[in-house]
């Protein structure tokens, strides 16, 4: 399985580019990469997909990016149970006589039609990747004329881990891993 990392990070400029930095430094591949805010105000999650299946490789990711500055938490979920979803526009030649049998096939999947214009469709499809994956491949004798991709995102699934929230809580009350900073 490719490994999937979810970070927490500070909300400033350049986490993300220092973030890429390192796997360009370290010759790593990211599959894709997704950043938005958090449940917290200054901090942002990123998803990044990894091609590296080796377990030595993949602890040396997480590592690396721990000691980054502006990154407060790295958790690989690789091996973990958890929701990932992505989320994709497609693009599909339609004219009049084929959008019906566009449109029943989009239902199967559970995307809809977001655009409509006389000579195509935008469908908005989201799911597991391989959902998206076969939709794409359902669409192609039709004729796909463009596809837009988010990259996955990932959550683990139920409770809270009590460690992962406290360290979080200490990280906003100024107590947290804040000491990379602190030697600089």
């Amino acid at each position: 399985m490719k490994q999937v990392l979810v970070a927490l990070v500070e909300d400033k400029p350049g986490v993300l580019n220092r973030i890429a930095s390192l796997f360009r430094r370290r010759n790593f591949n990211i599959e894709s990469i997704v950043a938005g805010h958090s449940e917290t105000p200054g901090t942002s999650r990123i998803t990044i997909a990894t091609d590296e299946e080796e377990h030595l490789r993949r602890n040396i990711i997480r590592h690396n990016l721990l000691k980054l500055i502006n990154v407060i938490d790295v958790v690989d979920v690789t091996d973990r149970p958890c929701v990932i979803r992505e989320q994709a526009l497609i693009k599909v030649r339609a004219n009049g006589s084929i959008r019906g049998e566009v449109g029943d096939l989009v239902k199967i999947y559970r995307a809809r039609i977001v655009d409509v214009s006389t000579a195509s469709l935008i469908v908005e499809v989201t799911g597991e990747p391989d959902k998206i994956d076969s939709l794409i491949e359902v669409l192609t004798p039709f004729g796909v004329v463009e596809i837009m991709r988010t990259g996955k995102v990932a959550m683990i699934r139920g409770a809270v881990n009590s460690s992962d929230q406290e360290e979080v809580i200490r990280w906003k009350n100024g107590n947290g891993r804040n000491h990379k900073q602190a030697k600089k």
